[in-house]
C-alpha cells in the first residue's frame, strides 16, 4: 500500500515527531494550544461582481445567504421561497430592491444571475440543481445533495456537461480543524487509523426540527401545489411545509441533515471515497410529533482499505433526547493515538506516556545515576485551535467557492465528492427501514 504516512514514520522515530510537533514539551507539561490562522483571499479589484440569487428562504438559506455577502464582489439580486412571510422578510432584510418569486424558474431564466443558493427541503435539490446548471448557473446546494441514492448520478452528469461550479453546503470540510486533522493524519501523527466515531446531540425543540410554525402560514400565502409537485398529492399541511425535515417525502431525516457533514469531514480528512457496508438502527424515543423518522439513530460502517488508508470502522450516533445538550465532535483513532476533531479545534492524544524506550539512553542514565532525570516524551495531548477572530468555516466554503468561480478552478466539495458523503447517509435511512445491512460501491458509487 502507498502510503505516506508510513514513508514519514521511517524517516522519524517517535521521540522525533513529539519534537516535531512540540519540541519544548516535557513529561508532565501541558503544551500550550497551537493557534490555526487563515490568509483570506482577497478579490481582485477588477473581478467581476458575481450577481447571486437565493432559492429556498428558509433558516439554512439566510445563514448561507448572510456569509456569502461577507465576502467582497458579491450582489444579491433575487429570492424565490413558496412562503409569502419569507419573501416580505427578505424584501426588509436585503432590500427593495430585490426580485421576488415563487417560481425558481424565473431566476433560472435572468441572464443577469451568476450563482444560485438552493436551500430548499431536500426533495427539490436535485431537480433545480440540473435546471440551473442546464441554464449556465453555478450553483451552491445544501447538504445532503440529493434525497435519494438514485438521483446522485444525475447531479453528477449535468454537472460535467455543465462545466460550471458546484459546491455542495457541508461547510466543516473547509475549516481550519478538519484541514489541520488531515494534515496530522497524513503526517502518521496517530499511525495508521483504524477507527472512528462521531456524535451530534440536541434537545431543544428547534434543534430537533419543531421549527416555528407562524400563524399566517395557510392556503393563501403558500404555495402548496408547487411544493408537493413531485411527491405524494396531500391537502395542506403548516407541518409539512414548515417542519418539513421530519417527513420522508421531503426530508431526510438525521442522516441526511447531520450524518453526512460527519462523513463529509471524515472523507475529506482520510481522502476516503467511503464506506463499502452500512447499517443502523435507532427509534423514536421522546418527538411523538407525527414524524415519520427516528429521534435517536445509530449507524455503523466498514471502510475497506485502499491506497489512501489502512481498513477501518466507523460508528456515528446522533440523538435528539440529549438531556445534558449533548456536544458535536469526529474522533479518529489510530494506532498511536487519536484525535479529536471539530471545525475550529483538534485535539491529538498519544498513547506514549512512559519513559523513553530508548535503551542506549535508559543506560547511560543508569551509569550516570540520575535515572530520575526529566525525560523529553511525546506530549501526552496537543491541541490546536483557531486563532481569535477567524470567521469560520462557513466563510472559508464560500470562500473556496467564488474563488474557484472568479478563477476557473476546483472546489473541496464537488458533485462527486458530495454524493459519496451523502450515499452512505441516505443508505442508513435504507438500512433502518429495512431493517437490514446494504453493500455499497464507494469507487462506483452504487448500490451492490
Amino acid at each position: 500500500m502507498k502510503n505516506n504516512r508510513r514513508v514519514f514514520l521511517k524517516k522519524l522515530s517517535l521521540t522525533g515527531l513529539a519534537a516535531s510537533l512540540n519540541p519544548l514539551a516535557y513529561a508532565g507539561e501541558k503544551a500550550e494550544p497551537h493557534l490555526l490562522g487563515r490568509s483570506n483571499i482577497e478579490v481582485l479589484s477588477n473581478a467581476k461582481t458575481l450577481k447571486l440569487a437565493l432559492i429556498g428562504a428558509g433558516i439554512m438559506g439566510r445563514e448561507d445567504t448572510k456569509t456569502a455577502l461577507m465576502h467582497q464582489g458579491i450582489d444579491l439580486m433575487a429570492v424565490c421561497d413558496l412562503y409569502d412571510g419569507r419573501l416580505a422578510r427578505a424584501k426588509a432584510e436585503w432590500g427593495d430592491h430585490l426580485i421576488l418569486t415563487k417560481d425558481y424558474k424565473e431566476i433560472l431564466n435572468n441572464k443577469e444571475i451568476d450563482v444560485v443558493i438552493i436551500a430548499t427541503p431536500d426533495h427539490w435539490h436535485k431537480e433545480i440543481s440540473v435546471a440551473a446548471l442546464a441554464a449556465g448557473k453555478h450553483v451552491y446546494c445544501e447538504k445532503p445533495m440529493v434525497h435519494s441514492v438514485k438521483e446522485g448520478q444525475e447531479v453528477i452528469d449535468a454537472w460535467k456537461k455543465s462545466g460550471k461550479i458546484y459546491m455542495v453546503g457541508s461547510q466543516g470540510i473547509s475549516s481550519l480543524g478538519n484541514e489541520k486533522a488531515k494534515e496530522l493524519l497524513a503526517a502518521g501523527v496517530i499511525g495508521d487509523i483504524n477507527y472512528a466515531e462521531g456524535f451530534w446531540a440536541r434537545h431543544s425543540p428547534e434543534g430537533a426540527w419543531q421549527y416555528e410554525v407562524p400563524l399566517d402560514g395557510t392556503p393563501e400565502t403558500v404555495d402548496w401545489k408547487t411544493y408537493i409537485a413531485n411527491t405524494k398529492d396531500r391537502p395542506f399541511d403548516p407541518l409539512r411545509f414548515f417542519r418539513w425535515r421530519n417527513y420522508l417525502d421531503y426530508g431526510t431525516g438525521m442522516s441526511g441533515d447531520l450524518f453526512v457533514h460527519l462523513f463529509s469531514s471524515l472523507h475529506f480528512i482520510t481522502d476516503s471515497k467511503g464506506p463499502n457496508k452500512v447499517s443502523s438502527m435507532g427509534g423514536l424515543r421522546y418527538w411523538e410529533d407525527g414524524r415519520e423518522v427516528p429521534d435517536v439513530l445509530l449507524g455503523m460502517f466498514d471502510y475497506p482499505r485502499t491506497e489512501e488508508h489502512a481498513a477501518f470502522n466507523l460508528s456515528l450516533r446522533c440523538n435528539f433526547v440529549d438531556g445534558t445538550s449533548g456536544t458535536t465532535y469526529l474522533k479518529i483513532v489510530g494506532s498511536n493515538g487519536s484525535m479529536d476533531v471539530k471545525w475550529d479545534e483538534v485535539v491529538v492524544k498519544t498513547n506514549r506516556q512512559g519513559p523513553s524506550d530508548d535503551p542506549f539512553l535508559e543506560e547511560q542514565a543508569r551509569l550516570r545515576g540520575n535515572e530520575g532525570r526529566k525525560k523529553i516524551l511525546p506530549p501526552n495531548e496537543t491541541v490546536y485551535a483557531a486563532e481569535r477572530g477567524y470567521k469560520g468555516a462557513h466563510f472559508d466554503h464560500f470562500a473556496n467557492f467564488f474563488h474557484a468561480i472568479r478563477e476557473n478552478g476546483r472546489v473541496v466539495q464537488d458533485p462527486e465528492f458530495a454524493f459519496r458523503a451523502a450515499a452512505p447517509a441516505l443508505l442508513c435511512n435504507d438500512s433502518y427501514f429495512q431493517d437490514k445491512f446494504i453493500k455499497w460501491d464507494p469507487i462506483k458509487m452504487k448500490v451492490v
